[in-house]
């Protein structure tokens, strides 16, 4: 699922390839919030950019995507600023 507001130049997906696309093309990668894991399970999900933030745990694509469905949620992301750059807005909405 991919959909685009005519108001807003954020885009909304459940799609994986797009996602990891979107993420990898800025140098993210996968990742859960180190307090809110529990029993070796991801928790609250983020995308991490270098540097390292060090409240968060990098995580595998599979890891993070079977945490994303589990958690029916969606990618909301922007893909360029107003000057035409690259940008790094996202977050996780509900679906």
């Amino acid at each position: 699922m991919t959909s685009k507001s005519q108001n807003s130049e954020a885009e909304q997906t459940t799609d994986h390839a797009a996602i990891r696309k979107w993420v990898e093309e800025r140098g993210g990668q996968p990742a859960t919030v180190k307090a809110t894991e529990e029993d070796g399970h991801a928790g609250i999900l983020r995308i991490d950019f270098d540097p390292p933030d060090e409240g968060l745990d990098r995580i595998g694509w599979d890891e993070f995507f079977d945490k994303f469905d589990e958690a029916g949620i969606a990618f909301l992301h922007q893909d360029r600023t107003k000057d035409g750059k690259p940008s790094r807005f996202h977050k996780f909405v509900r679906r």
